[in-house]
């Protein structure tokens, strides 16, 4: 199976958690790339595809993803697997942390319905509300906070990596 991981990073911090992320993965990864660099269509060649986004302002995507989503408009992303991080700051924007994950997901399951894999416990985290949930007590993805918890960065890319390649019968 093919995999690529594709982010938005508007301040370099989802890039380098991209770059972890793959190091991690490793010999698994086919690409990583930031979507200002590859058009949509390009995320059809990958059968697995791991999607980084920070929730940027109060709640919102961030810019690369605001650009690049209307033009994956009509993609048919049936039979993709999907897994997503993101980042977010739980303290400074409780309200809305990781809201960019679901706003994402909102968009990509009209897609042809992807399978999302790697679903990420909300438990140790700190926050209020988030759009960013897969049900109460699950994140859509990996969540990580730049600002708060970086110190809990490489733990939980472990673990969430291990987490994903279960899910797909991969070993890294």
């Amino acid at each position: 199976m093919s995999l690529g991981i594709f982010f938005g990073s508007t301040t370099g911090n989802t890039e380098n958690i991209a770059e972890m992320l793959s190091a991690e993965f490793g010999n698994l990864v086919s690409t990583t790339a930031n979507i200002t660099d590859i058009e949509p269509e390009d995320l059809l060649n990958y059968d697995i595809l791991i999607l980084g986004i920070p929730t940027w302002n109060v709640g919102e995507l961030q810019y690369d993803w605001e650009d690049f989503l209307p033009q994956m408009k009509g993609l048919d992303l049936s039979g993709k697997k999907v897994a997503m991080f993101g980042l977010g700051d739980s303290f400074g924007y409780a309200e809305n942390f990781l809201d960019a994950l679901g706003l994402l997901w909102d968009e990509l399951k009209e897609m042809g319905s992807p399978e999302l894999v790697g679903v990420w416990p909300t438990q140790g985290y700190t926050f209020d509300e988030s759009k960013g949930m897969f049900d109460e007590n699950h994140f859509l993805g990996l969540g990580l906070d730049e600002e708060n918890e970086s110190d809990m960065h490489e733990e939980r890319i472990k673990a969430w990596t291990a987490k994903v390649c279960a899910e797909l019968g991969l070993s890294g």
